[in-house]
């Protein structure tokens, strides 16, 4: 497993660098530390734990920490703390486009859920767009198939522009 045979980073011919001749630089790769392979490894048998005790057991101590909810005996704080509430799992969560968004569109534009995608304002299959009144809108526009608020429907009818359902 040693890395003798790799040849550092300069010595390569002069060529293009790609995935098949990249080598790490001298000294920076240790090979991993295989455990329990035997008493000529050094980390054989035991694995370098020890014979018993909580040190030796799974998922205790060492590197990467303890358990995470074991607090030494004590009431651990996810059983002390009281419940509340739940998680709704049909939430729906809308993308939000805000009306100065729209502003950059040209003018007369047809602004659907797919001409959102095309313009980078709103992201595929993550949710519905929903229009906000956040910043104005000067130039008229048709609105088709995006849910917003009532605020964002006076500001585009008040620029001259067209709400559909």
């Amino acid at each position: 497993m040693a890395s003798k045979d790799r040849q550092p980073a300069g010595l390569l011919e002069a060529g293009k660098i790609g995935l098949h001749n990249l080598s790490p630089a001298p000294g920076s790769h240790r090979d991993r530390k295989r455990l329990g392979r035997g008493p000529g490894s050094g980390t054989g048998k035991t694995s370098g734990k020890g014979h018993k005790g909580i040190k030796a057991r799974a998922g205790h101590h060492g590197p990467g920490g303890g358990k995470p909810h074991f607090e030494g005996g004590q009431m651990p704080m996810t059983r002390r703390i009281p419940k509340r509430g739940f998680t709704n799992p049909f939430r729906e969560e809308n993308q939000v486009v805000r009306l100065s968004d729209l502003a950059l569109l040209p003018a007369g534009t047809e602004v659907t859920p797919l001409s959102l995608h095309e313009a980078g304002l709103i992201r595929a299959n993550k949710g519905a767009a929903k229009l906000l009144a956040n910043g104005e809108i000067t130039h008229a526009v048709t609105v088709r198939g995006i849910k917003m608020s009532a605020g964002a429907r006076q500001k585009i009818e008040a620029a001259g522009g067209r709400v559909e359902e």
